[in-house]
Parts: structure tokens; C-alpha cells; sequence
């Protein structure tokens, strides 16, 4: 049984549920934007301004969600300093359970048939050679823009929650979560950090409301003049006794002082409290992006699979 049409607040929860199902038995396989904080972050921060531009196709088994297609259309996102994003392909986020491996075929000719004429991007797991070999049959290729020292990939990063080393905060910066600050420096912290950027008020009520959101795991770093100097939102899966960072990211006149760091320690530590045995964190992972990758490894993760980025252009059709 399939159905299709604009994705809802309750999809996503099903959505997340096959994603736990998934990383239970083979999380290699839980694609890029597919994972259980992924999809509840982008589904929170997006939804009052893309939620138009957005088409889905679920597919089940007996009453249980086995395949998702969210594909995402053209459209405008108006950011914080005044200036306007347009975005004119299309981009697929989906997720197979492995069990159900050959409904990928369905899968891509339904992203084909909802976005034709445009150029189409999707972002299959490396370790998925089943799901490399059926987009390539499609017509899919590699993107260009991924190669070199600057390709747009990530990779997915992992550590498990033993031995993590006490966090040490530069003097005057303190701790808090966005349960204690409130939402305007929740906003405030992310803007900052991965600004100009479309995020507001309106998109962090969404996160809020996501299935899965915990104030107290949203963690906010305060510089001693008050900014909020760097932010972390952590998504716990407590099915598998998972947690994951989604988003992270820091003040650019706060960088380099051991900040994020000491954010991700601390954090690393409540989810240990809250019952997580696990931890995953995405990045950049061309060779010429070395930050967040840096910063990552210095706190134990360690790159575990990445995504492949394909593409079929417009005229392909």
C-alpha cells in the first residue's frame, strides 16, 4: 500500500520510526537527512516556510511504514540580513527498509515522475551498493560540485558514551540550555553561528514541536557579555539508546577558544545520564574541511560511512 501527498507532522513520526528500525539492524544503511534527529530538524525548521515546495510518497507493509520519499521542489527562502536563497532543483530525502530493498525502484521513478524537467539530487549511503547500482540505472551520476577539496558531502561520525573526559570551559563562559534561556537566544545562537540563514522564531517553534525535541538536551554555551556563544541541539533515540548532535555550531568570535569542545563533552555526559550508550555527530568530509571534522575527532568520534551525492540534470528527461 502506498500514499502520497504533502508531508505532515505525523509523517515525520512515522518516518523516525522506520528510522529506528533501520539503525536497529543495519545503521550504515539510515541515509543522509533520514536519521531520527535529521528528520526532525529539518522538518521543524522548515515547515512554516518550505512546507508548500514539499511532496511525499510513503509505502507500507501491513500497516507498518517500510519506504518514504520526501522530495523537496524549487522555492525561495527569505534570510536574517535581507537577501533571498532560490533554490530551482529538486532534492530527495528518503529511507528503504532493507528487508524491502527492491521498492527503491518504485521509489526513484516516483521522485522522477514529481520533478521532472528539473536537475535532481539525491544522497544514497556509500555502504548501500544495492541503492548506488538502481540510482545509477536510473541515470543518476556522480555531482561534480562533490569533487575536489570542497565537495558538499558529509560523512557520519560515532563514538560510544565510556571515558568522556570532564569538559573545561573558558573562564566567565558558562553552560545553559535553550529550556533556560528561551527562545530568543536559542534563535539567536544559531543565526550567529550559520548565518545569514532563513531560521527565526516561527522555524524554532517547529523544532520545539518535533517528535523527539527535549529542551533540556539543547544546549547553549553563554559568553561572559551574555551572547550566546555556541548551541547544540541533541536528539535522543531511546529505543536504541542513541544520541545525536543536530545541528551544531558556534559564534564566529567565540571559535578557537576550546568552547564547542567543552558543549560537546558536556553534552556527551547528560546523554551518558540520559540513558544514551551511543553517539553520532554528521560533518563536511571533503579534505579541505577540516573544522568540524577536527573538532569532532578531538572528542572521540570517528567516521563510520558517508554519503555519495548524485545527480540527474534537467534535460535527462
Amino acid at each position: 500500500m502506498t500514499s502520497a501527498e504533502l508531508l505532515t507532522a505525523a509523517d515525520v513520526e512515522l518516518m523516525q520510526g522506520l528510522a529506528q528500525r533501520v539503525t536497529a539492524v543495519r545503521p550504515e544503511l539510515v541515509n543522509s537527512d533520514a536519521s531520527y534527529g535529521e528528520l526532525a530538524w529539518n522538518w521543524g525548521r522548515g515547515h512554516a516556510d518550505f512546507h508548500a515546495s514539499w511532496r511525499r510518497r510513503l509505502w507500507f507493509d501491513g500497516g507498518a511504514l517500510v519506504a518514504w520519499g520526501w522530495a523537496q521542489l524549487p522555492r525561495r527562502a527569505r534570510l536574517n540580513d535581507g537577501s533571498v536563497k532560490e533554490v530551482t532543483g529538486a532534492y530527495l530525502a528518503y529511507q528503504v527498509h532493507p528487508d524491502h530493498a527492491k521498492l527503491l525502484d518504485e521509489v526513484v521513478d516516483w521522485y522522477d515522475a514529481t520533478a521532472p524537467g528539473l536537475e535532481r539530487t539525491v544522497l544514497p549511503g556509500a555502504d548501500d551498493a544495492f541503492a548506488l547500482e538502481r540510482w545509477a540505472a536510473h541515470g543518476y551520476v556522480t555531482d561534480p560540485e562533490s569533487l575536489g577539496d570542497t565537495g558538499s558531502w558529509t560523512q557520519l561520525n560515532e563514538r560510544d558514551l565510556t571515558d568522556i573526559e570532564e569538559p573545561e570551559l573558558p573562564q566567565g563562559y558558562r553552560f545553559r540550555t535553550a529550556a533556560e534561556a528561551g527562545p530568543d537566544a536559542a534563535v539567536r545562537a544559531h543565526v550567529d553561528a550559520w548565518g545569514p540563514s532563513a531560521y527565526s522564531i516561527d522555524a524554532y517553534e517547529g523544532v520545539r514541536a518535533a517528535a523527539g525535541y527535549r529542551g533540556d538536551l539543547h544546549l547553549l554555551v553563554e559568553a561572559p557579555d551574555g551572547t550566546m556563544a555556541s548551541s547544540a541541539i541533541m536528539w535522543l533515540d531511546e529505543e536504541n539508546r542513541t544520541l545525536e548532535f543536530e545541528p551544531v555550531g558556534t559564534h564566529p568570535d567565540h571559535r578557537r577558544r576550546g568552547v564547542a569542545r567543552a558543549m560537546l563533552l558536556h553534552g556527551l555526559r547528560l546523554g551518558r545520564e540520559a540513558g544514551a550508550v551511543h553517539a553520532t555527530v554528521a560533518c563536511l568530509g571533503a579534505p579541505g574541511h577540516t573544522s568540524a571534522r577536527g573538532l569532532y575527532y578531538g572528542v572521540g568520534f570517528r567516521k563510520v560511512t558517508w554519503d555519495v551525492p548524485l545527480l540527474k540534470p534537467a534535460d535527462a528527461d
